[in-house]
């Protein structure tokens, strides 16, 4: 099949909505990352296996930036809730499209903070996950939810109004 092949209407439609797939992938991990931790009282704990402190002391040493892990471990719990209702806002903002350059950075910022701390060590690089998801978030931050989202319904209804 070539180019030419294909109607232009078609190829219209899945250039609009060619960002769907990563926004629904993103939103969906991020929520279900969010409540695997919210749900997971190992992890909600300072110490012991498969608890937040336990993870944090054990990525102190290899990560890039050591300050934020001690950071996080003045309050492992409290981070971890923090970490676990940021995962959900930006999973819930993304799949709604709602503020979706601002899900999309928080996103962003999830995802750097933790290749500079948990998976900074990993070798070699690609195979921690970390970086991805970063990379990942940067066409939403360019592009945001043009299409399918409340942020395009808001628009929308915004420049009815003013017209």
């Amino acid at each position: 099949m070539t180019r030419t092949d294909v109607p232009s209407g078609l190829r219209e439609l899945a250039a609009r909505h060619a960002l769907l797939p990563l926004r629904i992938f993103l939103g969906v991990t991020f929520v279900y990352a969010g409540l695997d931790k919210l749900t997971d009282s190992a992890f909600l704990s300072s110490t012991g296996d498969g608890s937040v402190g336990d993870l944090m002391r054990g990525v102190r040493d290899t990560s890039a930036i050591p300050a934020m892990v001690d950071m996080a471990l003045e309050a492992p719990v409290g981070f971890a809730v923090t970490l676990a209702i940021g995962e959900l806002l930006v999973g819930l903002g993304v799949l709604a499209g709602l503020l979706t350059r601002v899900a999309a950075v928080g996103g962003a910022l999830i995802s750097l903070s933790l290749w500079l701390t948990v998976s900074w060590a990993v070798t070699p690089y690609y195979y921690g996950n970390d970086l991805i998801y970063l990379v990942a978030w940067l066409p939403l931050i360019l592009a945001g939810a043009p299409y399918l989202s409340l942020d395009s319904v808001i628009r929308s209804r915004l420049s009815r109004r003013t017209a």
